[in-house]
């Protein structure tokens, strides 16, 4: 008899081998369910950009570019960044184009963190930092959220408290996914001065920069006191321009820590995309008009979202950002975010995601549940409708 697959996957990774994005994504399918669990949007970026990309393939665009990126997107990165915050950056040496964000938030974690050594995160936090920080052989701290009105903020305190003499890195996330929150002035500014009274690497997770909404401002990290010799700054064209599926992504910083990011980053890739890369840096010096359309517009898809799931009777978190909102289930009588995401594709034919898989305490987040709302308005306005039908629907 053939004997039972042993699990060979190194120990250190075996709390990550599936995704609670994999799973609801097959709920979906299964059920014919509104997708509103993965973060992607379901429409393209700006046309312009697109054919700069299929030009780029068409003129042979197609081989390694240099391994820090396209000189002509790093000098765009480093441009963007001067005009819309007043950082200087070198294109040369302080910048790196990465196969998306999460590439850039490894490659950092693995060229700057040694093993043994102490991570902090803010929870609940984006998967992929949980999985860099086992892959480096570091530990991983966390420090909470809390409920601050009908939003979220950062437990100072906690944070301080949580910083040892080992730790190394601290990772910040504004605009934060999953809860949406933007962090304040006044908790960037805390951050910036414990991160250099304990002389931590910041690694600042910027992904969502751009989608700041209410007529909120982003604060980069690495524009405060003290912070730009000691911030790896992370973003994306990804959620900037509705190109997920390019993975063209960034690391900036001063040149001592750049340097380990790419020690790291090019034995992972050793290269992004190629023809994507002129795309995207056309997007950066020509499409900011676009940006802010897609601001103001996904700032009405998250209102529409919101109504719905108000009056579908949860309890929704303000969004001050992102793709996401949160919302509460214990106004409908449920208690459990897993149990009731894995019941929903089937009730009322919506998937989302629970939180709680988000955090190292789980039991802190387990009565919330994340949905996205960068879809087309007429998926928002079915999700919308069979929301409606929740308080109706029996369970399974």
């Amino acid at each position: 008899m053939p004997s039972t697959p042993r699990n060979r996957t190194v120990s250190r990774l075996q709390p990550f081998a599936s995704t609670i994005f994999a799973e609801m994504t097959a709920l979906a399918t299964l059920h014919d369910a509104v997708n509103l669990g993965q973060g992607f949007p379901d429409t393209d970026g700006p046309a312009a950009m697109l054919e700069v990309a299929r030009r780029a393939i068409a003129e042979g665009v197609n081989q390694y570019p240099p391994g820090p990126g396209m000189p002509v997107l790093r000098q765009a990165i480093a441009e963007d960044r001067r005009i819309r915050y007043g950082l200087d950056s070198d294109p040369d040496s302080e910048v790196l184009v990465t196969v998306g964000a999460t590439e850039a938030i490894s490659a950092a974690i693995l060229g700057l963190v040694e093993p043994g050594e102490e991570v902090v995160l803010i929870e609940p936090y984006y998967d992929s930092y949980a999985a860099s920080v086992a892959l480096a052989g570091a530990v991983r701290r966390t420090v909470p959220l809390v409920a601050a009105g009908d939003g979220f903020a950062v437990d100072l305190d906690a944070l301080r408290g949580a910083i040892t003499a080992k730790t190394k890195m601290l990772i910040v996330n504004s605009p934060h996914n999953p809860t949406g929150t933007v962090f304040t002035d006044h908790e960037l500014r805390a951050i910036a001065e414990l991160a250099c009274e304990r002389d931590l690497i910041v690694l600042s997770d910027e992904v969502y920069e751009h989608l700041v909404f209410d007529g909120l401002a982003h604060t980069p990290m690495a524009s405060l006191p003290g912070m730009r010799e000691r911030t790896v700054t992370v973003s994306s064209a990804a959620k900037t321009f509705n190109v997920t599926g390019w993975k063209t992504g960034w690391a900036i910083g001063p040149r001592e820590l750049i340097d380990g990011v790419r020690a790291a980053k090019q034995f992972m890739s050793f290269v992004a995309g190629a023809p994507f890369q002129p795309a995207v840096a056309y997007a950066l010096t020509n499409e900011q008009p676009w940006v802010v359309e897609l601001r103001q517009s996904l700032q009405g898809k998250r209102d529409v979202l919101g109504k719905a799931l108000t009056e579908a009777g949860f309890t929704v978190h303000s969004g001050g950002g992102t793709y996401f909102l949160l919302a509460d289930i214990r106004p409908l009588g449920e208690t459990d975010a897993g149990d009731f995401c894995r019941a929903l594709p089937e009730r009322i034919g919506v998937a989302a995601v629970p939180v709680d898989v988000f955090a190292d305490n789980r039991d802190d987040w387990k009565h919330l549940v994340r949905f996205a709302f960068c879809k087309q308005d007429h998926i928002l306005s079915e999700a919308a409708r069979r929301l409606h039908l929740l308080q109706g629907a029996a369970h399974p």
